[in-house]
């Protein structure tokens, strides 16, 4: 709002005619610093202007008084200044003037979110101004309605239109206001979430601020970068550009933006979870803004004032020539506002140190929450790794059990078949005692021992994947459950037909049988439906 007044001051001076640029040059620099007086001034101004039949001067000085209004947030009376203005330069005949007032009346409808009538009166004085082939009044116009468009997120047209103002500018070797261009540009970008292309223009707005040594544009720009480093996740060099547009406030001595700075500081470092960082500058940020509230109470009080006292002139104007009741309305209205504006601060004080107090207890609480997670997030980790190991001790486990069985059972395999062999022999002496041993080893394959020492150790490393199976088919017996235990386990067939002490033909079988019982479509595969349980 401060650079857009100046930027717009800077226009009137451009404006001056008749002798008037030195009076208006001083009220331009007083306007930021003491609008009660700079509107005091202009009052007289325009009074002896009024007097001497000077339309065009009269115009002049109601567009300033309107301008000091707006930027005080007086926006009814801003906006009686401006069609009183209006009146005077359509009486002098000059539509440049003219143009540049309806572009202020624009403005002021554009930040009270009223876009329709600020786009029709933006649209009235680009006619004046393509006219009058004035590239300058021109350029400002279409970047206002570039950020209507802005506003109401068509974004071709407002890049049209900005893009249209910075032709123009860039043709006149206007710096600040291609800066300004640049600085929308990068906004609408941002808004679109194309920083590397925001960050281009801020840069490109950066340098020419810079160049035209316009310190409250490069602040605000400085600023922005810094937004868009956060919006990015670079931190560190988001704080490292804030903490340079904060530089730059303090040494202008500029209360706004250091309250700017200090406020994206301590979002930045929460975002970092440095909360003793972001707790004392969003301290900061509140006591700058305080004493920004201060200031601005204490002009809004003397400048109400002034329009108190200008009010009561007019009224006894008006009183002079019968209507005394106007009189008295203003009175009582003046009065009822300043009681008004009595109790809001009063209130607004008091809300503020609440808020203050209540953040600050929030900060603290939330950094007690903060370690309290911490602390049970690494004892997540550990028990985690604890897990792992144990998974990892129970398959070397489930390895051995398996290895063993196939072990157990070859071994007994060949042995029966050495056996069977012996029996074939002719030594009869031998044939009963071998047959004996025979049965031995075919009793020993239903032996459940290892069997149950497996099953333990393979329900541990794949935990309710019996559960699982069974939610199936509830017709699964013991031998059907080794064998899918076993295709778990990634073993061939003929490894799962010794273990099963079966021959492959019977694995076969056993194999269609199992399909059967789980009810699996034909051409669906066992081996898969049973690795993805």
């Amino acid at each position: 709002m401060f650079r857009v007044f100046c930027f717009c001051c800077l226009v009137i001076v451009g404006n001056l005619v008749y002798g008037q640029a030195e009076e208006l040059a001083k009220l331009q620099a007083l306007a930021s610093q003491q609008p009660d007086t700079a509107l005091r001034s202009l009052r007289e101004l325009y009074t002896k202007s009024r007097k001497e039949d000077h339309p065009l001067l009269e115009g002049e000085y109601l567009q300033a008084m309107g301008e000091i209004c707006f930027h005080q947030g007086h926006y009814q009376q801003a906006m009686e200044f401006y069609f009183e203005a209006e009146k005077a330069f359509e009486k002098a005949g000059n539509t440049d003037f003219l143009a540049e007032n309806y572009g202020k009346m624009g403005t002021l409808y554009f930040y009270n979110k009223q876009q329709d009538k600020a786009q029709q009166l933006f649209a009235k004085a680009l006619t004046l101004y393509q006219k009058n082939k004035n590239g300058e009044g021109e350029a400002r116009i279409l970047g206002s309605i570039g950020q209507v468009y802005e506003k109401r997120q068509l974004y071709d047209s407002a890049f049209y239109y900005q893009k249209m103002a910075l032709s123009k500018f860039q043709h006149s070797n206007n710096k600040t206001g291609a800066a300004k261009i640049y600085e929308n540009l990068g906004s609408i970008y941002e808004d679109l979430e194309r920083y590397d292309d925001a960050l281009e223009h801020f840069n490109q707005s950066l340098n020419l601020y810079r160049a035209d040594k316009n310190e409250i544009g490069t602040i605000e720009v400085i600023n922005n970068l810094g937004d868009i480093l956060r919006k990015t996740g670079q931190y560190r060099a988001s704080i490292a550009k804030t903490k340079e547009a904060l530089l730059l406030a303090e040494k202008t001595k500029n209360t706004y933006q250091k309250a700017s700075a200090t406020k994206d500081l301590g979002k930045t470092y929460g975002l970092m979870q440095q909360l003793d960082s972001a707790y004392h500058y969003a301290e900061l940020s509140r006591t700058y803004s305080l004493e920004v509230y201060s200031q601005d109470v204490l002009k809004q009080t003397s400048f109400l004032q002034v329009l108190y006292d200008m009010n009561k002139q007019s009224d006894e104007i008006v009183r002079l020539h019968g209507i005394r009741k106007v009189n008295r309305v203003m009175i009582i209205a003046s009065a009822v506002g300043a009681f008004l504006l009595i109790g809001l601060i009063l209130v607004i004080v008091s809300r503020q140190r609440l808020k203050i107090r209540d953040q600050k207890n929030t900060a603290e609480k939330q950094k007690a929450e903060h370690a309290l997670v911490q602390v049970q997030l690494e004892k997540k980790v550990l028990e985690e790794e604890l897990l792992k190991e144990q998974l990892v001790v129970k398959g070397r486990e489930l390895s051995t059990h398996t290895l063993n069985l196939i072990k157990n059972k070859q071994f007994l395999e060949q042995l029966r078949i050495d056996l069977l062999a012996m029996v074939k022999d002719e030594r009869r002496d031998q044939k009963k005692q071998i047959q004996q041993l025979v049965q031995e080893i075919d009793n020993s394959f239903g032996e459940e021992q290892h069997w149950k020492e497996f099953a333990q150790a393979f329900e541990q490393v794949h935990q309710q994947f019996f559960e699982k199976l069974k939610s199936h088919s509830a017709d699964l017996t013991a031998a059907d459950l080794r064998l899918i235990a076993l295709m778990k386990m990634n073993l061939n067939s003929a490894e799962i037909a010794v273990m099963l002490g079966i021959s492959t033909d019977s694995l076969r079988v056993a194999r269609y049988r199992l399909r059967k019982k789980l009810q699996m479509e034909q051409g669906d595969n066992l081996t898969f439906f049973i690795q993805s349980l």
